[in-house]
């Protein structure tokens, strides 16, 4: 393993017009969003493979992402919101993903660390039961700060995980109180994260004081001298979505930096609250329908290119159009037709299920702390359907697409050739860490038994 090193502070990326210190304006229009992100995901396609293989941190990708003013697209709703809304968001980390799907991860966490502070926070009406374990959080009576509009308005890339730690991978992060009057923690462990630690603003944790009971909700710097990243530079697939362990030494957390509480008892956790899982998950499901498109259409481009070569000027094969090329459907093989009528079919049924489930997500946030068990149950069938379609999808189109282009050599980018491996090893290591049989169970169970999956925040 390599030695743990500090982690680089990313210089702020501004646009030319955008003041220090403020998001770039943009209107409050969710029409301009799809043409921003069309723009910025055809730059990142040209380059997507030669960065691919640099395997660099994802600095300069980060750079585009808030030049194009994306980190700070997810608001929540509200007369003064700027950005879009979740189906909004969602399709620009699909289609941001077709072009280069570790950018896409890292935006998809980041939007879904965003809402932390109203998934974890004080309800907006009544607040949630809670039947807390731990001391009380310093700062939990007062609301915590709307971390989607702070993150727009200081323009933060978001990373981190608040998920509960798994008994097999020991207590997690450890809050223990500070010394003083002033308050707050002081926050120690080591952690890997999936995306965005090695470039990331701000980092958003979830940490036990002592270790055990209810678990915290925090906002860190990781520029403080006391927070450490290894980054990942192994992965087998998406090597530029920044993923990394972090160790954090002694980092103090202001009582203000807490941004919510998630308690350790399951019957206190509110169904708003446990959206949170389903948010990420459903962010992820986009990223993987994204690769499918993404590899399939730049196999079509191939495929058209290939029949469309120089025709010779006349002879048994007929004449050549005026520009050279052969006749519109020279050279048509019925089992590439077939081929691509499968995968076309498999990536829209995969797109059809997200969809559905994109909808009702939106619904259910929308709904906020009315949700009711019932309507979490519901969001969460849909969600698991959604991935376990996608994921097979994902998987299966871009191993097709290794078979159909035209030798190994123009598959293996280390051949010089148009790289799709690269969609293939970055849709296995996506979906590699999703048991689909558990999804499948769940969803059985709760078609045939009714059963409501449980409120947890274990993805």
């Amino acid at each position: 393993m390599s030695t743990p090193r500090k982690s680089p502070k990313r210089p702020a990326v501004r646009t030319a017009s955008a003041p220090a210190g403020r998001a770039v304006d943009r209107p409050a229009d969710d029409e301009i969003w799809p043409r921003v992100t069309r723009e910025l995901a055809d730059d990142l396609a040209v380059d997507a493979l030669t960065r691919d293989r640099a395997g660099k941190a994802p600095f300069d990708e980060v750079a585009r992402l808030q030049e194009a003013g994306l980190p700070a697209l997810l608001t929540a709703p509200g007369p003064s919101r700027r950005g879009a809304d979740w189906r909004a968001a969602c399709a620009v980390v699909r289609e941001i993903s077709a072009a280069d799907s570790s950018v896409g991860e890292l935006l998809a966490h980041h939007y879904a660390l965003s809402w932390s502070s109203r998934f974890f926070g004080p309800a907006h009406e009544a607040p949630a039961p809670r039947a807390s374990s731990a001391p009380e959080a310093p700062g939990a009576a007062r609301r915590p700060l709307a971390l989607d509009v702070c993150t727009a308005e200081e323009r933060w890339l978001l990373a981190g995980g608040v998920e509960p730690p798994r008994p097999a991978t020991g207590p997690g992060l450890v809050l223990t109180p500070a010394e003083g009057s002033g308050g707050g923690w002081i926050l120690d462990g080591r952690r890997a994260f999936a995306s965005g630690v090695t470039v990331a603003d701000r980092l958003v944790v979830g940490a036990r004081p002592g270790g055990t009971g209810d678990l915290l909700v925090v906002l860190v710097d990781p520029a403080h001298p006391g927070v450490f990243t290894d980054a990942g530079t192994d992965r087998v697939g998406q090597r530029l979505a920044g993923a990394g362990t972090v160790t954090f030494d002694h980092v103090p957390v202001p009582s203000e930096h807490v941004l919510g509480v998630l308690p350790h008892d399951e019957h206190a956790v509110a169904p708003f609250t446990t959206l949170a899982p389903l948010a990420l998950r459903l962010l992820l499901t986009q990223v993987g329908l994204g690769i499918a498109e993404g590899a399939l259409a730049e196999a079509r481009d191939i495929s058209r290119a290939d029949q469309a070569g120089p025709a010779p000027a006349g002879g048994a094969d007929g004449p050549a159009t005026a520009d050279g090329t052969a006749p519109a459907g020279a050279g048509d093989d019925p089992y590439l037709l077939l081929a691509y009528g499968e995968l076309a079919t498999a990536a829209h049924a995969a797109a059809a299920v997200v969809e559905r489930a994109t909808d009702a997500l939106a619904r259910g946030l929308h709904a906020e702390w009315s949700l009711t068990p019932e309507e979490r149950a519901d969001i969460s069938v849909l969600v698991a359907a959604a991935e376990t379609v996608t994921g097979r999808a994902a998987v299966h189109i871009t191993t097709r697409i290794l078979e159909l282009v035209d030798g190994t050599a123009g598959a293996d980018s280390r051949a010089g050739g148009p790289g799709f491996d690269r969609f293939w090893r970055n849709a296995r290591a996506l979906t590699a860490p999703t048991r689909a049989d558990h999804r499948l169970r769940d969803i059985g169970d709760h078609y045939l038994n009714g059963t409501h999956a449980r409120l947890t925040l274990l993805a």
